[in-house]
């Protein structure tokens, strides 16, 4: 299989060789651009790049610029890395199409985590289409659940929220995170709106509920 090209961006080169290191073992090919206009040279001389790791902090184009330029002409799935949990900046972000945000400093194997899950969420028409993790089979163009071969009823946002659990299979995801993917962006709710579906979620699911695990203070983990 063709390895998958990743642009990663930065201008600190210990920070790309770590990066780099980490998605090469992983069996993805990766592209290095130490600023803005370096980034754009190669995206726009690479047709078949299928992701962006983009810093902020850059000398002579920034992040926020490189991703506007991007997202002119392109839905190429972006990772922000930034230095600041500024929350500005992360609606910045969103604004601008950014699919995923991590603040510096960063775990790799975390980074790589979110690599492989803003793959998957762009590409659900590819093997992804169905997604199993301990006896729950999740298919997503059927609009169906199965629970050990037996069919499952979930409303609407009950099988976004389980399929974005799924996609997102050991990563811990905050309240705000759920709300912005499964939700949306433009939703201005309460967090407690998604207790409610967890909760109902964990019901309809019976013994297999236990897999979604609450993180006290913080959101929820799907481990399958």
């Amino acid at each position: 299989m063709e390895k998958l090209k990743i642009l990663v961006v930065d201008d600190e080169g210990r920070m790309r060789k770590l990066v780099r290191d980490f998605l090469v073992k992983q069996n993805y090919e990766v592209m290095e651009a130490g600023d803005g206009e370096e980034a754009l040279d190669l995206f726009f001389a690479q047709k078949d790049t299928a992701l962006v790791i983009l810093d902020v902090m850059m000398p002579k184009m920034d992040g926020w610029q490189v991703c506007r330029e991007i997202r002119r002409y392109s839905k190429v799935p972006i990772i922000m890395l930034t230095a600041k949990g500024d929350e500005q900046d992360e609606l910045q972000g969103f604004e601008l199409g950014v699919d995923e945000y991590i603040t510096k400093p960063f775990s790799p194997k975390i980074l790589v985590a979110r690599v492989e899950a803003t793959l998957r969420r762009a590409n659900p028409l590819a093997s992804e289409d169905v997604l199993e993790a301990g006896g729950i089979e999740l298919n997503k163009a059927a609009h169906q659940v199965k629970i050990d071969g037996k069919d499952m009823e979930l409303s609407y946002k009950e099988f976004e929220l389980l399929s974005y659990f799924m996609e997102n299979k050991g990563l811990a995801l905050s309240r705000e995170k759920i709300l912005n993917h499964v939700w949306n962006y433009d939703y201005f709710g309460d967090a407690r709106t998604i207790d409610t579906h967890v909760k109902k979620l964990r019901n309809k699911l019976g013994d297999k509920g236990e897999m979604i695990k609450t993180i006290w203070g913080m959101g929820y983990k799907f481990e399958g």
